[in-house]
C-alpha cells in the first residue's frame, strides 16, 4: 500500500512538472510573440506620415511622396457596394468569425503543405487589418500567430462595422492609393459615392495585389480581376444576373487628371529609386523630407515637347513609308558638363503607359554615336586628326567565330586614304574598323570603361561600329569628358535632402576623375566640331553657337541617335522601337534625333553667353588640308582650321 501511495506521489509530481514545463513554454511562447506587438489602442491615435516633398532646381514642386496619404470618410458615407464587393471578394464569413477564419486557416495549410511554401495566405478582413496596420509583408509562420492574435484583440475593441470602415480607409488600392475615397479620386476622378457599382468591383478587387491590379498599370489586368469581383457577388445574392450583366460590360473611364498632372515622372521614379536605396523607404515615405534636385524644370517642359512633337512627325513620315508606328519611342538625358548634374530626362514618350525608362535602363546598340570613343582612345595613343588612314574594302578572315567578316560603309563608296578627323566626320565605318585593329579592342574596351560605360562591351572589331549594347545615360555622359578637359564627372540627380526640421540628412558629393588628357580632350572635341560644320551634323550649325557632336544609326534605321554638347551642356537623344524594328529607310539620327536635340539645346543655351572650347597650351590651330592632312598656308582653297598638339 505504501508503496502503492509512493508510485502515485511520484505520478502526481511528474505530471505537475510536466504541466508546468508546458505552461512555462506556453506562456514563454506567447510571451515571445506578443513582447514587441503594439498596443492596439494606438490605432486609435494613427495618423497619416508626413509628405516628402520633391523640387527642381528652380524650385518647382514636382512630386509629393507619401506611403499613406488618405481622405479618411465615416463608415455610414461609405456606398453598400463597395462594402459588399469587399467581403464577396475578400471574406464571406467577415460577420461571422471572431477575427480568424479556422476553415480557411485549414485549407491554406493543406496548400501552403502540398506547395512546399506560403502559397496561400487565408487571411480575413480583419487580418489584413492588423498586418496592414502593425507588421510586415514577410510571409512566416511567427507573422501570421502575430496577425492572429492582433486580429482577436481587434475584434474584441471594435464592431465588425468598425473594423470594416478602418479596412477601407487604410487599406492600399495601388498606384499611390491609400483608402477607398483617395483610389476613387485617383482612378476614376470621382468621390466614392459617385462611383458605379462596376468602379466599387474594381477598386474591391486591387487589395489582393495592388500593384498588379491597378488599372494604371495593366487595365486588362484590372478589368479580369473587376469581372472575378462582379461573378462573386452574383454567386452569394449580391447583384441579381441584370446588374451583373450591366455591370461586367461597362468599360473602364479612367480620369486623366492625376496622371497628366505628374511632373518629370521618368525623373521622379530615378530619384525615387535612388533614395530608396540610399536612405531606405521608410524614411523617404513616411518622415516628410524635402528633396532638392538638379532638374530644370523649365528645360525639362521643352525636352518632353520636342519628343512629343517630333515623333509625331516621325510617325507620319512612317506611316507614308507603309510602317506601323504605335511603338515609336524616344529618350532625353542632359547633363552639366562641369557638375555632373542632370539637367532634363524624358525616359519615354507616355509614362502613365510605359514607365519604362529608355534612357537609364534600355541598353541599345549606338552604331557610329560610339566612334568618337574610340576616336578619343586613339588620340591619347598619339594619333593625330591629320593622320591618313585608308578608306576601302576589306575583309578580315578567320574571326573568333571561325567566319570571314567583311563591312562596308554606310554610303557603299570609298574615298581611298582620308584624315581621321573626315573619317569621323563623314562616320565611315571603314576606317574605324582599321583604326580599332591597330590600337586593339581590349584597349578600346577599356578606355570606354574609364569614361563611365558600365555596359558589357563585347571584345570584337565591330565595337568600333557599334554593336555592343549601351545606355544612353552611359553614352552622353561619356561625351561630357571632352568638353570637361578630359575629366569623367558621374551624372547625379539629387543636390540635398533635408528633414522636416529643414537639416541636412544627405547631401551629394562630386565623384569625378581624369581620364584622359587635357590636350586630347579639346582635340577630339575640335573632331566633334568637325562633324557638325563639315559633315553629318551639319543641321545644328542653326544655333550659331560653338558645339560638337555625333550622329548615330544602326542596320535597317532601327536605331538614330545624337549626342552632342556645348560647353556647359551635353544633351544625349535616342530615337527607336521597343520593338526592335524599323524605323524606315533614311531615318538617321540627323533625321530623326538631331532635331530634337536642337530643339532642346536651343533653350538650354538661349540665356547663356557665347561660350568657347577649352584650347590648352599643348596644342595649336592649324590650316589643314582637309583631304591630305598637310599644313597649308592662308593662300590655299581647301582647308579646315584643326587642333593639333605642339
Amino acid at each position: 500500500m505504501a508503496r502503492y501511495l509512493l508510485s502515485k506521489n511520484k505520478i502526481t509530481i511528474y505530471l505537475i512538472l510536466f504541466g508546468g514545463i508546458v505552461f512555462g513554454a506556453t506562456t514563454g511562447a506567447f510571451f515571445a510573440l506578443t513582447y514587441d506587438l503594439p498596443q492596439i489602442r494606438s490605432f486609435e491615435n494613427f495618423r497619416p506620415s508626413a509628405i516628402t516633398r520633391i523640387y527642381s532646381s528652380d524650385n518647382v514642386l514636382l512630386s509629393e511622396l507619401f506611403s499613406e496619404k488618405r481622405y479618411p470618410i465615416p463608415y455610414d458615407q461609405i456606398p453598400d457596394e463597395i462594402k459588399k464587393a469587399l467581403i464577396c471578394t475578400e471574406d464571406r464569413s467577415f460577420y461571422e468569425h471572431s477575427g480568424v477564419d479556422l476553415k480557411g486557416i485549414l485549407r491554406a495549410i493543406i496548400k501552403d503543405v502540398q506547395a512546399g511554401k506560403f502559397v496561400e495566405g487565408a487571411s480575413t478582413i480583419t487580418q489584413q487589418l492588423a498586418k496592414t496596420l502593425f507588421l510586415t509583408n514577410k510571409k512566416t509562420l511567427v507573422r501570421k500567430l502575430k496577425e492572429a492574435i492582433l486580429s482577436f484583440q481587434l475584434e474584441r475593441r471594435y464592431t465588425k462595422d468598425e473594423i470594416l470602415g478602418f479596412y477601407l480607409n487604410q487599406v492600399y488600392f495601388g498606384s499611390g492609393a491609400y483608402g477607398i475615397e483617395s483610389a476613387a479620386r485617383n482612378y476614376f476622378g470621382k468621390n466614392i459615392n459617385e462611383l458605379t457599382l462596376s468602379e466599387c468591383a474594381l477598386i474591391a478587387g486591387m487589395p489582393k495585389a495592388p500593384s498588379r491590379y491597378s488599372p494604371l498599370v495593366n487595365r486588362d489586368l484590372a478589368e479580369r480581376r473587376r469581372n472575378i469581383v462582379l461573378k462573386q457577388m452574383l454567386i452569394t445574392g449580391a447583384i441579381n444576373d441584370s446588374v451583373y450583366n450591366k455591370s461586367i460590360n461597362e468599360p473602364i473611364h479612367l480620369s486623366g487628371k492625376n496622371r497628366n498632372s505628374k511632373k518629370a515622372p521618368y525623373f521622379i521614379a530615378y530619384v525615387k529609386n535612388f533614395l530608396e536605396e540610399t536612405i531606405g523607404s521608410t524614411q523617404l515615405y513616411k518622415s516628410g523630407l524635402i528633396v532638392h534636385t538638379t532638374l530644370s524644370y523649365d528645360l525639362q517642359e521643352v525636352a518632353e515637347k520636342s519628343v512629343i512633337n517630333r515623333l509625331v512627325e516621325l510617325e507620319q513620315r512612317m506611316e507614308k513609308n507603309g510602317i506601323t508606328a504605335s511603338d515609336s519611342q524616344s529618350g532625353l538625358i542632359a547633363i552639366d558638363v562641369i557638375s555632373g548634374s542632370i539637367l532634363a530626362m524624358v525616359g519615354g514618350r507616355d509614362f502613365t503607359i510605359s514607365p519604362f525608362n529608355r534612357v537609364i535602363h534600355a541598353r541599345r546598340q549606338p552604331g557610329s554615336a560610339f566612334k568618337p570613343i574610340l576616336y578619343a582612345d586613339a588620340v591619347e595613343k598619339g594619333f593625330s586628326q591629320n593622320m591618313i588612314i585608308l578608306d576601302a574594302p576589306i575583309e578580315f578572315e578567320k574571326l573568333n567565330n571561325g567566319k570571314s567578316w567583311r563591312p562596308e560603309n554606310f554610303s557603299k563608296t570609298y574615298l581611298g586614304g582620308i584624315t581621321l578627323r573626315k573619317a569621323l566626320t563623314h562616320s565611315k565605318n571603314i576606317p574605324a574598323v582599321r583604326l580599332i585593329e591597330k590600337i586593339g579592342v581590349a584597349s578600346v574596351v577599356d578606355f570606354s570603361h574609364s569614361l563611365g560605360i558600365s555596359s558589357r562591351l563585347s571584345p570584337y572589331l565591330s565595337l568600333a561600329l557599334g554593336t555592343s549594347e549601351v545606355t544612353l545615360i552611359e553614352l552622353t555622359s561619356a561625351y561630357a569628358v571632352f568638353p570637361n578637359r578630359g575629366e569623367y564627372v558621374k551624372p547625379f540627380g539629387i543636390t540635398e535632402v533635408l528633414d522636416y526640421k529643414g537639416r541636412i540628412i544627405w547631401r551629394s558629393k562630386l565623384q569625378k576623375r581624369i581620364v584622359m588628357s587635357r590636350a586630347g580632350a579639346a582635340i577630339i572635341t575640335d573632331m566633334l566640331m568637325g562633324a557638325v560644320k563639315e559633315g553629318t551634323g551639319k543641321k545644328a550649325q542653326i544655333l550659331h553657337r560653338q558645339v560638337g557632336g555625333k550622329t548615330g544609326t544602326t542596320n535597317n534605321y532601327k536605331d538614330a541617335y545624337f549626342i552632342g554638347f556645348s560647353p556647359t551642356v551635353v544633351t544625349g537623344v535616342w530615337v527607336g522601337r521597343d520593338s526592335f524594328k524599323t524605323l524606315g529607310n533614311l531615318e538617321t539620327g540627323a533625321r530623326a534625333a538631331l532635331p530634337i536635340w536642337i530643339d532642346f539645346m536651343k533653350k538650354a543655351l538661349e540665356k547663356k553667353n557665347l561660350q568657347y572650347f577649352d584650347i590648352p597650351d599643348d596644342v595649336m590651330r592649324v590650316r589643314m588640308d582637309s583631304s591630305t592632312g598637310k599644313l597649308v598656308g592662308d593662300d590655299s582653297q581647301q582647308y579646315v582650321f584643326a587642333l593639333i598638339r605642339k
